[in-house]
């Protein structure tokens, strides 16, 4: 994994197309504004979507509530690309961190849950749900908050060089090399 971690260092280092603006006055908060607002469309609307899922606000029909999905695949859209961006600009402090670890695990859970979701639960769902959409609406939320959580703490959590090369299965620091 440690030598993933170097390839992936590697790769996103090489990018040196986001660069130029992101290092520019206005680069890096224009694009934490956008991956912001990304969030609030994506959790605004897969949230509300979920917790209808769970059963609050059954006055609101399901299949109204999911014509408002688009927008949170484009809130995800938005915050992907802008995250792309900070990780193109800085690598180190991405991939060595364990919050940036946590974060991805989240969202890749979250898209298994998703795909979870359309294959297996949402052609049967009809305007209560069951027990099965109930456990991944529940599911949902708990994973994107977390990776809410975990985004914020990237801040938190700012790798240091490593004391010497880390012989760890994931590594947490930055190799000094």
């Amino acid at each position: 994994m440690y030598s993933l971690q170097i390839w992936i260092y590697h790769a996103f280092h090489a990018m040196k197309w986001a660069t130029p603006f992101m290092t520019s006055k206005w680069g890096w908060p224009f694009c934490e504004t956008v991956h912001f607002l990304g969030l609030s469309l994506l959790i605004g609307t897969v949230g509300m979507f979920d917790l209808r899922l769970l059963g609050m606000g059954r006055r609101i029909p399901i299949l109204a509530l999911h014509k408002l999905v688009p927008w949170g695949v484009s809130g995800y859209v938005m915050a992907l690309i802008t995250g792309i961006m900070f990780l193109a600009t800085e690598p180190d402090q991405y991939i060595f961190n364990s919050a940036f670890h946590w974060k991805m695990l989240f969202m890749a859970a979250a898209g298994l849950n998703m795909a979870t979701f359309y294959l297996a639960v949402f052609r049967g769902i009809g305007e209560d749900s069951g027990p099965s959409a109930k456990l991944i609406g529940a599911l949902s939320l708990f994973l994107w908050i977390g990776v809410i959580v975990f985004g914020r703490m990237l801040t938190f959590y700012r790798p240091a060089g490593c004391a010497s090369d880390p012989v760890t299965f994931i590594s947490t620091c930055i190799p000094l090399r």
